[in-house]
């Protein structure tokens, strides 16, 4: 299986960026701990970072080029206006779950909204950094589930 791993703007910085809100753990530690996931169920995987929408949309753009099985999503706080990433989340057809830090429904107002979601198989919201190994165990279990059909 191969996975990849979105995140999008001021996510470098996390461990110093408002810790009572986002948490002590840097992008790379996280990563660190996905990748001891992945690696211990085989998977492939990719990690990238952008400051920039444009980029995240060429990101998910090419993991279709390269037939990758499942996206995990942390647009950030694009994930309340950019509705040219949901659009391109769903033009490629790649499941994916958004990904959250912090419980977005039970922050400001116009963080609870996600224009992302509606294209992903699912969100992931308040459990801190676990949140990704959760966003990856549900693409497993959509995987296997869409290759029982």
């Amino acid at each position: 299986m191969k996975i990849w791993i979105i995140n999008g703007p001021n996510l470098n910085l996390l461990g110093t960026r408002e810790p009572d809100i986002y948490g002590h753990e840097t992008l790379d530690t996280i990563n660190r701990r996905i990748q001891t996931y992945l690696i211990d169920k085989k998977h492939m995987y990719e990690f990238y970072q952008s400051n920039s929408e444009g980029a995240l949309i060429d990101k998910i753009q090419e993991a279709r080029e390269e037939n990758v099985d499942g996206i995990v999503f942390n647009p950030a706080a694009y994930t309340h206006y950019s509705y040219a990433l949901h659009d391109a989340v769903k033009a490629v057809s790649i499941p994916t779950v958004e990904v959250h830090l912090s419980a977005i429904h039970s922050r400001e107002a116009f963080r609870k909204e996600s224009v992302i979601a509606p294209a992903c198989i699912g969100q992931v919201s308040g459990f801190g950094s676990n949140g990704y190994l959760l966003g990856v165990q549900a693409l497993e279990h959509h995987l296997s589930e869409e290759k029982q059909k």
